[in-house]
């Protein structure tokens, strides 16, 4: 049956809505270009601790509630990025101070070991100085390498050579061997594998830093130099 339009449903009058309770979208303030530069390698140090070195521009922007385009406003490439998370987790924590324990005079090796670990140990033993080194690790980014040259220059190439001086075998002039240098290491990779762990394999560690590291340079010290002695014995590279 056809209505006549009399007969047609008239419409509900038009409803005024008040805008006045609703909450406004959020907008990214304004921020001044340094604050701005900051927040980005703030977040990028989460984010790469994180996700790991996958992880695109475009999804740190996200997080960030900026544009893909302005985020290259500060870092025109994913590598320029890196490079400065690289200066702010590693290069900048890095204290000169922690260099002249190592070489305190009158105070004997185990004891300039123990004041530099105690301070060392602290300072990387933290999420995202952890996993932004293994995450490095793994995908080739240089990070790993770089600090591990830096690790190497300053704090292994110095103990191997006193390590050398305590087994009274080579002089201490000659240069080092790969086979010596390895010795140093051990210590080191003892003290940051409890790290690892700690931030990557969600593992139970020591409450007790300072006491850990106490007792791995004792153990440590009392191997090393006869290891130095049976590398001599044997020409070890």
């Amino acid at each position: 049956m056809i209505r006549s339009p009399q007969s047609k449903r008239k419409c509900a009058p038009t409803e005024t809505i008040d805008d006045s309770s609703r909450p406004t979208p959020n907008k990214r303030k304004r921020m001044p270009p340094q604050e701005r530069e900051r927040e980005i390698i703030e977040e990028a140090v989460r984010f790469f601790a994180e996700v790991g070195f996958e992880g695109t521009l475009r999804e740190l922007a996200e997080r960030l509630g900026i544009t893909h385009q302005n985020l290259f406003r500060y870092f025109a490439t994913k590598e320029a990025l890196i490079d400065r998370v690289y200066q702010e987790v590693y290069l900048s924590r890095w204290q000169p101070e922690w260099e002249a324990m190592l070489k305190q005079p009158g105070k004997t090796l185990e004891a300039r070991l123990i004041d530099f670990y105690k301070a060392y140990l602290p300072a990387i033993f933290r999420y995202d100085w952890v996993r932004i080194f293994i995450f490095a690790g793994l995908k080739g980014v240089d990070i790993s390498q770089r600090y591990l040259s830096l690790i190497q220059t300053k704090v292994i190439e110095p103990v191997a050579m006193e390590l050398r001086e305590l087994s009274c075998e080579k002089p201490p002039g000659e240069t080092l061997s790969s086979a010596e240098l390895e010795v140093a290491w051990g210590l080191h990779g003892e003290l940051f594998y409890l790290a690892q762990r700690r931030w990557v394999y969600d593992m139970t560690v020591p409450e007790d830093l300072d006491r850990f590291i106490e007792i791995s340079i004792i153990r440590f010290l009392h191997g090393a130099p006869a290891a130095m002695q049976a590398l001599t014995r044997d020409g070890a590279n």
